[in-house]
């Protein structure tokens, strides 16, 4: 993409207001009571979740999570973060681990790569339906992806990717899940990145994956918007949003992987919501907490430094057309090989501490 402003995680990334999701309104009642304690084998590059952290030993996915939530979001207690946790702790360093808890201890998305979604996804949600809670995925595969960039790749033709958002959606079940939809494909078709010739392809293929993740009985869609310092004018992004069914979804989502304050954001999507006839919209909250690096936009959106880790997810936004703040990004992992980092999607344990560090929340 043309790099001003990057969204995605893994760069080296209504007309009538909906029902809210029917997991997170079971657990606003719980919370009012004071009830909640709260691909292929080998993923393309800069996508994808990392596996080892110093030698830690992975937990199981059902593994009883040692985290405690106050949102109704499942936290994944073999996280990177998780495990950097126990390497830490039986390192003797207990002050670094206790702050790295800030990220181990909260619900982020999964990001299923490569050909087989599959695996990944059954893990998340039969955990997350163990622990009463929804599991958050992003689905991150559109052709072309990332204008070949530092996340290029995706699915090889339309119908390869008609047959993987099929096996994400088989694998999510009955079971209660949201989903980000593909980060950057409309923002990217606004601001002519994507080549013109791939626009209406591409709008069809997200309508289409909107409409097959509906047929899930407890998932919830939201189709990626980018975010307020990408697209300065919203109103560019309604049509190709129309056009790539939003109306069918649930909603949109806005900053992911970027840096992006709550009230900037907030402000966006509310003029986009307007635009789209009340469409409701989640954002994510997972770097913002100090606000987007000041200077060359052209670089801010890459590892920048000072960042800190931004709102907790929860459903309670004090909005009603703002469902939920999220972390998206998974905190910690690299956003490409720029100011000393690993490569994108990269688990950067310094750069993690540096986010918990200085995070207010």
């Amino acid at each position: 993409m043309s790099r001003l402003i990057r969204t995605s995680p893994r760069t080296p990334l209504r007309t009538s207001p909906r029902k809210p999701l029917r997991v997170l309104a079971a657990f606003s009642a719980l919370a009012a009571l004071g009830l909640v304690l709260g691909c292929s084998s080998k993923a393309p590059s800069g996508v994808g979740e990392a596996s080892v952290i110093g030698g830690a030993t992975e937990k199981p996915a059902g593994e009883a999570a040692r985290p405690v939530s106050r949102s109704p979001f499942w936290v994944d207690p073999s996280s990177p973060a998780a495990r950097q946790v126990d390497v830490w702790e039986r390192a003797g360093r207990k002050k670094d681990a206790l702050l790295l808890r800030r990220i181990a201890d909260r619900p982020t998305a999964r990001w299923p790569a490569g050909d087989d979604p599959v695996p990944m996804i059954e893990e998340a949600t039969k955990a997350a339906g163990r622990a009463s809670r929804t599991a958050v995925f992003v689905a991150y595969n559109i052709p072309h992806r990332d204008c070949g960039q530092h996340s290029a790749g995706g699915a090889h033709d339309p119908a390869v990717y008609g047959e993987w958002i099929d096996a994400f959606a088989d694998a999510i079940g009955d079971s209660d899940a949201l989903v980000v939809l593909e980060p950057d494909a409309i923002a990217h078709i606004v601001d002519g990145c994507t080549p013109g010739e791939y626009h209406a392809e591409r709008e069809r293929l997200l309508g289409e994956a909107i409409d097959r993740f509906k047929r899930q009985p407890n998932t919830k869609v939201y189709l990626d918007a980018g975010n307020p310092a990408w697209i300065d004018d919203p109103g560019r992004l309604v049509d190709p949003l129309r056009r790539a069914g939003v109306a069918r979804a649930d909603g949109f989502s806005l900053n992911v992987s970027n840096f992006q304050t709550d009230a900037a954001t907030t402000s966006y999507g509310l003029r986009l919501s307007d635009a789209l006839g009340g469409k409701h919209f989640v954002v994510d909250t997972s770097r913002n907490g100090n606000g987007p690096l000041n200077g060359d936009r052209g670089t801010a959106w890459c590892n920048p430094p000072g960042r800190a880790l931004g709102t907790p997810p929860t459903t309670d936004t004090g909005e009603p057309a703002l469902d939920a703040y999220l972390w998206i990004k998974r905190p910690g992992e690299s956003d490409g090989e720029c100011r000393g980092g690993p490569a994108a999607g990269q688990w950067w344990p310094d750069y993690a501490l540096g986010l918990a560090r200085n995070s207010k929340a």
